[in-house]
């Protein structure tokens, strides 16, 4: 399994002058970061389909043996590979020409990304117009192997006006102390309207998330609650939405335990699972109910990968390094999703499994319909 080192380090951060915390917290309900493409290209007007992906893009960082995911001794990327890898990016969403895009770990001002504001160059460098950005994890000053500042969140990009964005606050994990708790990365639901995309006083929203990956409590569990929770609030206002994300889970059905995979040199996979490390973020049963945890997804919402088809080998969207080197494996479970409480058109939801090089997930896609809205 991978090293966890608790990103948030408060044992070895600086605090800001002004007694001011280095770790920016949030409250329950906040305002994204919005954006612009510096040239505006115009979209299809009033389309009857709209084509959405998401992507977990690794900050940029492509195969980056990095010391925290992966096994790796690296701690920063260089300028020059992180722009190289995210021109790739931005060549793959103009070859899928997306319409909707939902991404995960995205950095816009941070020392291991060499700074670049990953927002404006994939707006600027594709066909997409308008962003909302929202942090999960943004640090003054880091010193664990040279981090330095941090800021990396989700984001929603579009062809299509953004508008009424929140930054919904989902709840720490409890299974930290209390001073890593309070600098760890609070993740959050990216919530956006989009006004084009809405018709007959019925709402149209996006909404990305990025569920807890390391927790051994019931995190995860409050997380996928507050998520459903959310889209059943829009759903109960007549409206609609398309949303998805990396929910770091798998889906019902599927194997649990990706220890043997996923473990670093020196790690065992001997069945503590609540303590020993190799079973973070490789193991699915940490709590009651957690391997079924997407259910009331699949039952209530319109997958773009069906749940017949989620666990087939092409549908893993989960691209680890650990696999790669030690069994040959590009590709091992399913982690990111979207769905719908409209349709998806048939046959052309697809798992980009070709893009495995520039990031540790794949992006997902399909196309919504948006006909008799």
């Amino acid at each position: 399994m991978k090293k966890i080192y608790t990103i948030p380090f408060l044992v070895t951060i600086v605090i800001k002058m002004g007694c001011e915390p280095y770790s920016k917290s949030y409250p329950a309900l906040s305002n994204p970061k919005m954006y612009e493409a510096n040239e505006y290209v115009s979209p299809t007007t009033n389309p009857d389909q709209v084509k959405v992906v998401t992507w977990n893009i690794r900050w940029g960082c492509g195969r980056l043996p990095w010391f925290i995911d992966s096994c790796g001794e690296r701690a920063l990327a260089d300028y020059d590979s992180v722009k190289i890898i995210l021109q790739k990016i931005a060549d793959s969403i103009n070859v899928m020409d997306v319409d909707i895009l939902l991404l995960q770990e995205v950095d816009i001002e941070s020392k291991r990304s060499g700074f670049i504001d990953q927002m404006q160059f994939l707006l600027n460098n594709t066909n997409l117009n308008y962003g909302a950005y929202a942090s999960m994890n943004e640090v003054d000053f880091a010193f664990l192997s040279g981090l330095g500042r941090m800021n990396t969140g989700n984001a929603i990009l579009s062809k299509f006006k953004l508008t009424e964005s929140e930054r919904i606050k989902l709840r720490l994990r409890t299974d930290q102390s209390k001073i890593f708790q309070y600098a760890y990365g609070s993740r959050n639901i990216l919530k956006v309207k989009i006004p084009e995309l809405s018709y007959g006083g019925n709402d149209f929203y996006a909404l990305n998330i990025h569920a807890a990956a390391f927790a051994t409590d019931d995190t995860k569990k409050q997380h996928i609650n507050k998520y459903v929770e959310t889209l059943l609030e829009i759903k109960n206002n007549n409206d609609f939405f398309v949303t998805g994300g990396d929910l770091n889970s798998v889906p019902p059905g599927s194997i649990i335990d990706f220890c043997e995979n996923d473990k670093c040199d020196g790690e065992e996979c001997d069945g503590d699972y609540e303590n020993n490390e190799a079973y973070q973020a490789s193991y699915f049963d940490h709590f009651e109910g957690e391997p079924d945890i997407l259910a009331p997804l699949y039952n209530s919402y319109n997958s773009a990968i069906n749940l017949v088809d989620a666990n087939l080998p092409h549908n893993y969207s989960h691209a680890p390094s650990t696999s790669l080197r030690r069994h040959n494996i590009k590709h091992d479970r399913k982690l990111s999703y979207l769905f719908t409480n409209k349709n998806w058109v048939d046959g052309a939801s697809k798992t980009h499994q070709s893009a495995w090089e520039i990031s540790d997930h794949v992006p997902v896609s399909g196309i919504v319909v948006l006909e008799n809205r």
